[in-house]
């Protein structure tokens, strides 16, 4: 692998303006590539969260050069030519620096709050790959004419027209999901599974290695097989995961608090240790085993939430300087 690292920050503790912008700067000071918000309008499960689209244009203004996402919006919140305009005015203020996270939406809670149905996973993932066949189109700057079972559009333009397409990213733990990223994103965040109920599962096996390298086989599939696609291009998919890295001089008794911790048991440390998305120990050693998880997965872009943005940062110029 010659893709270089990149390291975004998850402002998932931000509640108010003053703190948006003192997270923004720092993540740039830091070194962090891009500054990330979730897409939620209730307190669960992170907190109570601002508005990305408007936050992130907020970001924009007290920063330079700090890469601004979605991480990621759920696309039944927007149709997707509302968020097209959205996503072209923020990539246009921005000067080009926005990226465009969606996926197809999991939290029932959510949903039902605001008086949505909660449709079946196979409606609701049917609509994201219209929807990024749309958003797609759009935001290359492209005339759109599209007739699904979902979306209508008809010989539709976006303004201000982008520079250059803002990367889109999906966020997928299903198989049909994950074939879907890899044919339409730029960048798929592989995650555990959705569940029917509308919870994320917490079961170890969607962690372990092998389930992780198969997860990355059906993206890379999906991607050569949609390889030539508007211009697309396989080698070009970037990998990433959103992880939560433990410090310590201690790489194993880490591992073991962190498996009593999650309900896994002290005996499961040593599968803690191989977990694709688990990284513990001094930085010297987190570094260490990004570089090992490049080599055999592929993953090059780590999200770690903002609590741990200044613990975090020793590892960034250990595997970018």
């Amino acid at each position: 692998m010659d893709r270089n690292f990149r390291f975004g920050v998850v402002g998932e503790s931000i509640r108010s303006g003053a703190a948006l912008a003192g997270t923004a700067r720092r993540a740039e000071d830091l070194g962090y590539d891009v500054l990330v918000l979730r897409d939620h309008f209730v307190a669960e499960p992170f907190g109570d969260q601002l508005a990305p689209m408007v936050a992130l244009a907020s970001a924009a203004s007290v920063t330079s050069t700090l890469r601004l996402g979605t991480m990621v919006l759920a696309n039944d919140y927007r149709h997707p030519v509302m968020l097209a305009k959205e996503a072209a005015t923020l990539d246009h203020l921005s000067g080009g620096r926005f990226e465009l996270g969606v996926g197809a939406g999991w939290l029932r809670e959510e949903y039902e709050a605001a008086g949505m149905p909660f449709d079946q996973a196979g409606a609701r993932v049917g609509r994201l790959e219209e929807s990024l066949r749309i958003l797609r189109s759009l935001l290359a700057g492209h005339k759109t004419t599209f007739a699904g079972e979902h979306y209508r559009v008809e010989g539709l333009t976006v303004f201000p027209p982008p520079g250059r397409r803002p990367p889109l990213v999906v966020g997928a733990g299903s198989r049909r999901m994950l074939g879907i990223a890899g044919r339409y994103a730029d960048t798929v965040g592989i995650l555990p599974r959705a569940l029917p109920d509308g919870t994320i599962s917490d079961e170890i096996t969607e962690r372990l290695p092998e389930t992780i390298a198969r997860k990355v086989a059906w993206v890379r599939e999906a991607a050569e097989a949609a390889d030539g696609l508007a211009g697309r291009d396989a080698r070009d998919v970037e990998l990433s995961m959103m992880v939560t890295p433990t410090f310590g001089p201690d790489p194993r008794a880490l591992a073991a608090k962190i498996a009593v911790m999650r309900g896994w048991g002290a005996s499961s440390a040593e599968l803690v240790l191989d977990m694709p998305s688990q990284f513990v120990g001094p930085p010297e050693h987190v570094a260490e085993q990004m570089l090992a998880r490049r080599d055999r997965y592929g993953f090059t872009y780590y999200q770690v939430p903002d609590a741990a943005m200044e613990e975090f940062a020793p590892v960034i110029p250990l595997l970018t300087g």
